[in-house]
């Protein structure tokens, strides 16, 4: 009898708890009194979309099962929201509270570190759950300790993006074929080729030839380029341009722009190539929905145009090496209880079919082995725009063949790379008007070179 009615109150009790929302006593967590975890993110158009529809999800789901609420809020370009974080790592008057959840990259994040802001997120992770993610996404979030605080959440690298109606007028025209952008060098001859060829469409008018390719960071071009060729651009609070194969990464640069083979410009290459004014550019991956699928002429005319998504070039005789890009989720130091509902958003977020949901919607790639190895095919095949379906089997394929790298995360790395595409900028604009002054292009290539490195 008295077993029996242990039974009894055992099965009542757990009745009740499907009524009450009994809390889950390994994890604190506790549906009737759910956690608020507040987030920052950085993501913009299709992203910010997606982001909404998975949070919601959560929310209703996971969350709404252990007592977790998400709440976005704040969305804001990553320069504001660097900003605000800066101010808030500073102890600056009026600066906003710390956000429980925020996108950075792992430069902002070092900063957040030294104020004690972040926690590492090894203590939440077994090495069996990290073993699931691309050990390269996972290890660009380790700070100088060692430890992991920059969780991935969507990765991305660069590309090479072609109009693919105007190349093909130019290589009826030239006989220039798409394998020539392969290499850097088959790049710049293409650019001097194009010049000249569209400059010969309009006899009567001299001069009026144009640009082919630009890139969207003239440093990710040095940067690159120097780990192609077998060494790194950054030295001991110094750029190694005066190594021997930066020369290499100047010529290219340099000797096309003041011939007018390549655009030079402070915006980005989408904005010019939906104007016409180039006809290819190296880019993130993420910026492929920003290049549409028309022209728009000075003269207000529209044509629709083909755009082809193809590796990233590599220098002449270099090793296939490319940049991985892409901010990750920073957890900030807070009580234990939030700082875990942090993390279980984290890992769902994260998990293969919400990762690769969150992806497939912009020109982004996603984090684990199992939805980059395995679900990548059908991901490319279910894309809704074509543009990114072809993004994504071209980030497949260098994938397979190409070694990635990452930005340092020194404290100068910022101010170096940005002096350098101030000074490599000035120099292009510089030596395009002296040659069009009647300036020998290779000797005032050489002479700006000396100036450069001095």
């Amino acid at each position: 009898m008295k077993i029996r009615c242990l039974a009894f109150f055992a099965c009542f009790l757990s009745i009740l708890s499907l009524f009450t929302g009994c809390p889950d006593r390994k994890d604190g967590f506790d549906p009737r009194k759910p956690v608020t975890v507040t987030m920052w993110h950085n993501y913009g158009g299709q992203m910010k979309e997606s982001m909404e529809v998975l949070i919601e999800e959560f929310n209703n789901t996971v969350g709404k099962q252990r007592g977790i609420v998400i709440n976005v809020t704040s969305i804001a370009a990553s320069k504001e929201q660097n900003e605000k974080l800066t101010a808030i790592a500073n102890g600056d008057p009026g600066a906003p509270d710390m956000p429980d959840i925020v996108t950075v990259y792992p430069s902002i994040a070092g900063t957040l570190l030294e104020a004690g802001l972040i926690i590492p997120l090894d203590k939440y992770y077994t090495s069996q759950e990290l073993s699931a993610y691309l050990p390269q996404f996972v290890e660009e979030g380790r700070l100088p300790d060692s430890k992991l605080y920059v969780f991935p959440i969507a990765k991305s690298t660069e590309v090479l993006f072609v109009n693919k109606t105007l190349f093909d007028r130019f290589s009826a025209g030239t006989g220039s074929s798409l394998e020539n952008l392969a290499t850097f060098e088959g790049i710049a001859s293409a650019a001097m080729d194009y010049h000249a060829w569209t400059d010969s469409l309009t006899p009567d008018i001299k001069g009026d030839g144009k640009a082919f390719y630009t890139a969207d960071s003239w440093f990710n071009i040095a940067e690159v380029g120097m780990a192609q060729l077998g060494d790194g651009i950054i030295g001991v609070d110094v750029l190694n341009t005066r190594h021997d194969a930066y020369k290499t990464i100047w010529n290219f640069t340099v000797l096309p722009a003041i011939g007018g083979g390549f655009f030079v410009t402070n915006g980005y290459s989408s904005d010019l190539s939906r104007t016409g004014d180039i006809i290819c550019s190296t880019g993130s991956t993420a910026g492929a929905l920003f290049y549409g699928n028309t022209i728009t002429y000075p003269d207000n005319t529209i044509e629709e145009v083909e755009y082809i998504v193809l590796p990233y070039p590599v220098f002449d005789g270099g090793r296939k090496v490319a940049l991985q890009r892409g901010a990750g989720m920073v957890v900030s130091k807070s009580v234990p209880l939030k700082e875990h509902a942090a993390v279980v958003f984290l890992k769902w977020f994260t998990e293969p079919s919400q990762n690769i949901r969150f992806v497939t919607s912009s020109g982004y790639l996603p984090v684990t082995k199992e939805a980059f190895e395995e679900r990548m095919t059908a991901a490319i095949q279910r894309a809704e725009n074509p543009a990114v379906g072809r993004l994504l089997e071209t980030a497949t394929k260098m994938a397979g063949e190409y070694d990635f790298i990452v930005a340092p995360n020194t404290g100068n790395f910022s101010s170096l790379s940005g002096e350098y595409e101030k000074t490599i900028k000035s120099a292009m604009r510089n030596g395009l008007v002296q040659v069009r002054q009647g300036g020998d292009a290779k000797i005032v290539s050489q002479q700006l070179f000396e100036e450069f490195i001095h």
